[in-house]
């Protein structure tokens, strides 16, 4: 499986204040908002999960992909650092 490494990774803070996590690849982020993502429900939220999946499928690109996430973390109020 082609994991989709991200030319930019996205650093963002976690549940837990002042620790974070960086995400490197579209598998990485897929696993984050299934598993383990602040929120579960929001159209963003929602639309990152099916992007980083087809994405995963060869169905879009992973740059697609990684601008859901974004997206997807500015609908939680999730502090993405740059």
């Amino acid at each position: 499986m082609n994991r989709g490494y991200w030319n930019r990774p996205v650093t963002f803070e976690t549940m837990t204040l002042g620790m974070y996590r960086t995400i490197t690849s579209t598998a990485q982020a897929a696993r984050v908002l299934l598993e383990d993502w602040p929120v579960d429900e929001g159209t963003a939220w929602s639309v990152a999960q099916q992007k980083c999946l087809a994405a995963l499928e060869g169905g879009i690109d992973h740059e697609e992909a990684r601008q859901a996430f974004l997206l997807a973390a500015e609908e939680a109020d999730v502090f993405v650092r740059d």
